[in-house]
């Protein structure tokens, strides 16, 4: 019999994670799973104010610190900041992202650069900078980035969104090669069709670049995925736990799909 999730996962108790992109949505998910966990969270987002209500609402020892995962020095500065609160981290979720939809012959510079900088290069950011933590400090820490499952298949619609998260899933694979000697894990999870706010503003746009209503958007949606739903936040956080624990000890490099059997490799 397979012993209960809590104690599974008992090992996070007392760890120290930053969650970029905490306060809403996945990043939402996987700061509560970690509080739930006995984790300590700081939830670190461009939208202060949502942070700072996803901490309060989340209880435990959360709090909020703004971000702007493209900016160095921005990034630096939030990590500081919980460096200090938590007398440093063990764990970061680097799970901060945008995207918008369109054609490739008609995306914009400006599409291009917004996914590619806050998608590819924040992943660079806060994962450089991290480990940098964690190397002065000796920590023999754990990284999870969030990519997706258009970093396993090019997205249709999302060329520039693809290109961004198979920069994740590329960086996620050499950065786990280069650390490894120091004891420091690096993996990433690809998340399917997920129901969020993000996914609600990709249903628009998808049904107004297909000519077809909204409702068949998700019918297609469901209809790819073998097990026959849309998946739920909750469904990447259990999986983020798991990277982010000793259960994964073994585990680095990877990038984990979690989309209900879409995409199988």
């Amino acid at each position: 019999m397979m012993p209960p999730v809590k104690q599974l996962f008992g090992d996070l108790e007392g760890k120290r994670a930053i969650v970029t992109g905490g306060a809403r949505g996945i990043g939402r998910a996987i700061s509560k799973a970690l509080a739930e966990h006995g984790v300590r969270v700081a939830i670190a987002d461009l939208d202060r104010a949502g942070a700072t209500t996803a901490a309060t609402e989340i209880a435990g020892d959360a709090f909020a610190v703004a971000i702007d995962v493209r900016d160095r020095a921005s990034v630096e500065a939030a990590f500081a900041e919980v460096e200090h609160a938590f007398d440093g981290y063990d764990l970061l979720v680097a799970n901060a992202g945008v995207s918008t939809m369109n054609r490739a012959v008609d995306l914009t510079d400006d599409e291009w650069d917004r996914n590619l900088d806050v998608n590819a290069k924040g992943v660079f950011l806060t994962n450089q900078i991290a480990v940098r933590q964690f190397l002065r400090r000796g920590v023999k820490g754990a990284i999870v980035n969030t990519a997706s499952l258009a970093a396993k298949v090019g997205a249709p619609l999302l060329a520039h969104y693809s290109a961004s998260k198979f920069a994740v899933r590329g960086w996620t694979q050499a950065l786990a090669r280069e650390l490894a000697p120091e004891g420091i894990r690096v993996n990433a999870v690809c998340p399917g069709f997920v129901r969020t706010a993000m996914q609600e503003r990709e249903v628009a746009w998808e049904a107004r670049l297909r000519g077809i209503a909204p409702d068949e958007v998700i019918e297609d949606y469901v209809a790819q995925t073998p097990l026959g739903r849309l998946e739920e936040p909750e469904d990447v956080a259990r999986v983020v736990l798991f990277l982010a624990s000793s259960a994964a000890g073994f585990v680095t490099g990877e990038a984990v799909n979690v989309c209900g059997g879409t995409h199988m490799d």
